[in-house]
């Protein structure tokens, strides 16, 4: 396949990779929407049968429903990161190939050392992942260019890393998907807990300042609305921290693999240049 098609083929899949993502985003809403009002909010969680009055003691189905409309924002929120973090790791697992990293870089090395491409190939058509995907199109050249006359030995070295360049272009976008969407929940889900907190603080003031008795309902309701958003905003982001700081490893930890054995590759075709 051409670099042309492949981009071609690349360009097609991120744009509907961005619309499943915009579906994804919609789905997870719209399922959060209805699990906050058909069963968080079911008349059976209250006393009475009124969910806008007190919960029944011990349901925390109905403690969680008065933190008030920014639930569901929240739900939709680390529903979104779980999505993504299983995206995540079901691609990495894949870029990864089959075997070890490190071992599959080592017998790479060792087959250049010896002049092996052949060798090489068929470990890559094993290993598989972005990793084999990059050095295949890096041996592929390496076996060309080794026939080619018409170029002086720098050209040939250029030539080479211009076609290790190109393959790896091809692959890191694959490793880096949706980590965005990790880092950007890390920033959002606490701010849209505080919201929900202020919106609570100020129903809670709001009873307080309210001519004779305070209401204790409304007293209580603010000040739920205001510690359950909260929790799930800290949480949120909490976990959207830790798996971005994850993830991102990861993807340095490709990205060094594959410039290691990019190196290796074009040392040895230099040694091995007249």
């Amino acid at each position: 396949m051409s670099k042309t098609n492949q981009k071609k083929e690349q360009k097609l899949g991120d744009a509907l990779r961005s619309t499943m993502t915009i579906v994804a985003i919609l789905v997870a809403f719209v399922v959060c929407a209805l699990v906050y009002h058909f069963i968080m909010g079911n008349p059976i969680n209250f006393e009475g049968g009124n969910p806008e009055g007190k919960g029944l003691p011990g349901n925390y189905l109905a403690i969680i429903y008065k933190g008030g409309f920014i639930v569901p924002l929240l739900m939709t929120i680390n529903l979104v990161l779980i999505i993504f973090t299983i995206e995540r790791f079901i691609s990495l697992g894949q870029a990864a190939g089959k075997g070890r990293l490190n071992v599959f870089v080592k017998n790479i090395q060792e087959d250049l050392k010896n002049d092996k491409i052949e060798e090489a190939l068929v470990r890559c058509d094993k290993q598989k992942g972005s990793l084999a995907n990059v050095l295949k199109a890096g041996l592929l050249r390496y076996r060309a260019l080794q026939s080619e006359s018409t170029l002086t030995k720098d050209q040939k070295i250029l030539a080479l890393q211009k076609e290790f360049e190109e393959a790896t272009a091809l692959e890191l976008p694959i490793l880096s998907r949706n980590v965005v969407i990790i880092s950007t929940i890390a920033s959002i889900s606490v701010l849209t807990g505080l919201m929900g907190t202020v919106m609570g603080m100020i129903r809670a003031f709001a009873a307080l300042a309210t001519a004779g008795a305070p209401d204790a309902v409304a007293l209580s309701t603010g000040i739920s609305e205001a510690l359950i958003n909260t929790a799930f905003g800290i949480g949120g982001s909490l976990l959207a921290i830790i798996l971005y700081n994850y993830f991102s490893t990861r993807i340095d930890n490709f990205t060094y693999k594959i410039d290691e054995a990019g190196f290796s590759l074009v040392q040895s075709f230099a040694a091995s240049t007249k």
